[in-house]
């Protein structure tokens, strides 16, 4: 009994430490994608000529893309948290 409960807890401890491991990865992930879109904006701002802007805009445009899906990775961990908590599940 004491070791399958011992046992239970480690498992347990081990999942929370993975999802606090994925928060932060997520959190830096999204912290980068942000430097990414505001670098491309500066970049953008910065353009002179119609190579530089068309070039400055795709740039722009696949930083915003990436912000956006780090950010709805963030809201989908969340989401999921909140389900296995609200199932009493960890």
């Amino acid at each position: 009994m004491f070791l399958w409960r011992n046992t239970r807890n480690s498992v347990e401890k081990h999942n929370r430490m993975l999802k606090e491991l994925e928060a932060d990865q997520i959190y830096a992930d999204i912290q980068m994608a942000k430097r990414e879109w505001e670098q491309a904006m500066r970049q953008f701002e910065d353009a002179q000529g119609q190579d530089e802007i068309d070039y400055a805009i795709y740039v722009l445009e696949a930083a915003e893309r990436k912000y956006q899906i780090h950010l709805r990775r963030a809201k989908r961990a969340r989401a999921n948290d909140d389900v296995t908590s609200q199932r009493g599940i960890m």
